[in-house]
């Protein structure tokens, strides 16, 4: 399987920018299927205390993650890059069942393989309860 997901390594500015923006359209578009696709078939994680490995976890996690977190809305910003890796800083928010709304704030590092395809993704996540009247994200 050659899949290959453009920008490719090894990155300038402007590719380190197009992917994160890619990123976040697709987390914002909420299809794990599709998201699952821009990780490589052996992707590793680790999503705050979980640690994930493959595109089917990816996609279990994923499902799992939007039937709690409702009216999800992500920004991601680059942070820095090298040749195969980008660090994110980012913010989402989003309510529980019961209409608790939370802005989770962290970071995250990228490593991607020859293809285009997230290797590694590690996560560090923060979530600070808001009033629906403080959202900054719509």
């Amino acid at each position: 399987m050659n899949q290959k997901k453009h920008p490719l390594p090894p990155f300038n500015f402007e590719e380190a920018k197009q992917k994160v923006k890619l990123a976040e359209n697709a987390w914002n578009g909420k299809n794990p299927e599709k998201i699952a696709l821009a990780y490589s078939l052996d992707t590793e994680w680790r999503n705050r205390d979980l640690f994930i490995k493959g595109r089917n976890e990816v996609i279990s996690f994923l499902k799992q993650k939007w039937e709690n977190e409702l009216e999800y809305k992500l920004k991601k910003e680059l942070w820095s890059y090298t040749e195969n890796k980008i660090a994110v800083r980012f913010e989402y928010e989003w309510h529980d069942n019961k209409g608790q709304w939370y802005r989770s704030y962290g970071n995250e590092n990228w490593e991607f393989d020859e293809n285009g395809l997230m290797k590694k993704r590690f996560a560090s996540i923060n979530d600070l309860a808001i009033k629906k009247i403080e959202r900054i994200l719509k």
